[in-house]
């Protein structure tokens, strides 16, 4: 059998075939270079700031970023779909996920971005059928590139990742985030209450793709809160191939994948899996 990593699909009657660990160092290399462009970008000179719904913002990074990476996608897999943030997020629940799909976060973090904190990260991953097979996470700030490969682990820095060992909600130090819309926060801050009183301690560093790799590296216990599929979609691959589980809340609706739906979502070290979902559960009824 070939080194490669290949994942076969059919289409048209056609055969199509996907060398996983090229998909990886494309998205790697994809992501590296729209990061440090608007790395650049911001030290060069002032960066536009603008309002999306429910105030949140998007900045002349996030769409240079965005337009970076479509572009290699188009040059690269012609006839590939891509869902991005910037030009999906009305409509992404109607999405069709069938074949090959590019799922670009192209600023996450934004808010961080423009304050010059750290944690902010541009993210892309492939998905087949609804099914993520590779991606991968630029924090340009932090120095780290987080990979993911679909059966072959993830890694930051070339390091394999892998999860905490935690079996104790009160061991455990647990990510969670606010919604921008102002009249959500409410039950977000009951959430934290009542995270704050089971676990050790709760984090917010306001970048959700980030949050989710330091699940993969044992920095947090478990991640929670309600996202699109462009924040979970290379971290929770990342974060899955490091050995923690994905879960959620709620049910799944039908039409959207597993793997790709971030309403309420968990990640999580396996040992307080349960707990944390029945805490949530029981929060939410």
């Amino acid at each position: 059998m070939s080194e490669k990593k290949l994942r076969t699909a059919r289409r048209n009657g056609n055969e199509m075939k996907f060398d996983l660990r090229e998909l990886a160092l494309f998205a790697e290399q994809t992501v590296t270079k729209a990061g440090d462009r608007i790395s650049d970008l911001r030290n060069r000179e002032k960066i536009e700031v603008n309002y999306k719904d429910a105030g949140e913002l998007v900045t002349s990074a996030d769409l240079l970023s965005e337009r970076i990476i479509q572009e290699a996608i188009q040059v690269t897999f012609q006839g590939h779909r891509i869902l991005s943030e910037e030009d999906g997020v009305h409509s992404w629940d109607k999405f069709n996920f069938d074949g090959p799909v590019w799922v670009i976060d192209p600023l996450d973090g934004t808010v961080n971005f423009a304050r010059n904190l750290p944690h902010y990260g541009i993210s892309l991953a492939f998905a087949l059928d609804g099914v993520v097979l590779a991606g991968a996470v630029y924090a340009p700030d932090l120095n780290s590139t987080y990979i993911g490969i679909k059966g072959e682990g993830s890694y930051c820095n070339g390091e394999l990742l892998r999860i905490r060992e935690c079996t104790s909600l009160l061991d455990a130090v647990i990510g969670t985030g606010f919604p921008h819309d102002p009249a959500q926060v409410q039950p977000a801050i009951e959430r934290v209450n009542r995270l704050r009183s089971n676990c050790r301690d709760i984090r917010r560093f306001a970048a959700p793709t980030i949050d989710i790799c330091y699940v993969a590296s044992g920095r947090l216990d478990a991640h929670t809160e309600s996202l699109s599929p462009w924040d979970v979609a290379a971290a929770g691959l990342i974060a899955r191939e490091a050995g923690a589980l994905t879960c959620h809340v709620q049910a799944v609706p039908d039409n959207i994948p597993v793997e790709l739906y971030g309403e309420e979502v968990v990640f999580t070290t396996p040992g307080i899996c349960e707990d944390l979902l029945t805490l949530l559960r029981m929060e939410s009824e």
